[in-house]
């Protein structure tokens, strides 16, 4: 059998400025790409035509024809890791698996079950850091506990990072080292139980001068005012190092972003309660949620009769994206205007965006809901009105989203802003013991 290593794909579905694909392919063996269609991921989506699932697939077939000019071919699999390693251990002599870390529970559980069945062939499983700038104890307090406040976080945050963590790898320096066979074929989507949507992506390339006005008009829906580059960090098409590079200086506020996201991954990992339904702030698991009875639905589909809502479920629904600002808003909306559980808008999210990455959205909802480290406190009610005319005078995104919105056709507000806010502060102050 050939002896090899192995790079094993998983969020970081590029060749280029790829930490652990750069220590596979400098490692003493032919190095084996391989990506695992996972089952276990795959059979909870219950929409076969997953857009998420479309991005990987193109971006694998991106990676396909690059190596196959180098006469190398990534090896694609569908089923479950552990039954997919012992596929490979069976077709080859395996050294070493290398791969970037991943800091969910399942990743953390996967790994787990690999590394115990390696233990009987004599390979190792080797992980790297590369989908965040800093991570895990990278950025600890002075007593050596992590942050759970974003802006103490981020200053030493600042202060740590140096030229060292946004050098790129050099991975074309040892391309000669993929393995060397012919092409193996990718499975299609419909090969793996999915349907061709065939809607555009995202554009990989920063918009630069979009990201020296960030600061300014990032929070106005109805303009092009962020990068929509979500999806290429969450799969690891570009580089979280180049990106920063690129940005640095030339927005602050959108470096900002940046940290925040190395700071929920922080979090996760630390915490990995969150990532398994817990509130942040145990005591915020004792608020008495409202029973649904169909408001739920109302908020999925965009028709609870608040415009800036609706608008920013319907783009959400049509696009499996969502403006930054009405992520905000929707889910203040659910949690305090309808009193309903934050983990429903989390899995709803979960299932719709595409660029949904646990730590983030995890982190998003409990700081809606008031529950998560750093959040808002619990007598803040965005005033979906207010907020409108704050960042959608003209009613541009609305009109999009919601044309029926001045007719009588349109829906009735589900809730009265004030009652509701009203309601919430009674129950969050019942459930926290606070006046």
């Amino acid at each position: 059998m050939p002896t090899v290593n192995i790079f094993w794909f998983r969020r970081d579905l590029r060749l280029q400025d790829n930490a652990g694909l750069y220590h596979a392919l400098k490692s003493n063996q032919p190095v084996l790409p391989v990506f695992i269609f996972d089952t276990n991921i795959l059979d909870q989506l219950e929409d076969k035509s997953d857009r998420r699932v479309e991005f990987i697939h193109a971006a694998l077939q991106e990676l396909q024809e690059q190596l196959v000019k180098m006469g190398s071919s990534l090896e694609v699999y569908h089923g479950t890791p552990l039954s997919v390693y012992k596929t490979l251990l069976a077709k080859y002599t395996i050294e070493k698996v290398f791969t970037n870390h991943d800091y969910e529970p399942y990743a953390l559980e996967r790994e787990k079950a690999i590394t115990e069945l390696f233990k009987s062939s004599g390979a190792s499983l080797h992980t790297c850091k590369d989908q965040v700038l800093l991570e895990k104890d990278e950025v600890l307090k002075d007593d050596g506990k992590p942050y759970t406040v974003f802006t103490p976080y981020s200053r030493k945050w600042k202060a740590v990072l140096n030229e060292f963590h946004l050098k790129p790898y050099p991975t074309q320096k040892y391309f000669a080292n993929f393995y060397k066979q012919l092409p193996v074929p990718i499975p299609s989507l419909k090969d793996i139980g999915f349907n061709i949507v065939d809607a555009p992506f995202p554009s990989k390339d920063l918009d630069k001068e979009l990201v020296k006005k960030y600061q300014e008009q990032r929070n106005f829906p109805a303009i092009k005012g962020t990068s929509k580059l979500g999806v290429h960090l969450r799969f690891g098409t570009i580089s979280i190092r180049a990106l920063a590079t690129a940005s640095k200086d030339l927005s602050e506020t959108y470096l900002n972003e940046l940290i925040w996201r190395d700071f929920y991954h922080m979090i996760l990992w630390h915490f990995p309660q969150v990532g398994k339904g817990k509130a942040f702030k145990a005591q915020y698991d004792t608020i008495e949620w409202r029973k649904d009875n169909g408001e739920f639905e109302r908020w999925c589909k965009g028709q609870t009769g608040y415009p800036i809502v609706d608008a920013g479920m319907r783009e959400l629904n049509a696009t499996g994206f969502m403006h930054n600002r009405v992520r905000m808003i929707v889910a203040s909306f659910l949690t305090k205007h309808l009193l309903l559980d934050w983990r429903l808008g989390e899995a709803y999210f979960a299932q719709k965006l595409l660029d949904f990455d646990l730590a983030a959205n995890n982190g998003g909802w409990q700081w809606a809901a008031g529950s998560g480290c750093d959040a808002a406190p619990y007598f803040r009610v965005f005033n979906p009105y207010l907020q409108t005319q704050k960042f959608d005078p003209q009613l541009v995104y609305i009109k999009k989203w919601v044309p029926e919105f001045q007719e009588f056709s349109y829906s009735q507000p589900i809730v009265e802003h004030e009652a509701a806010r009203k309601r919430c502060l009674e129950v969050y102050a019942k459930a926290l013991k606070k006046e």
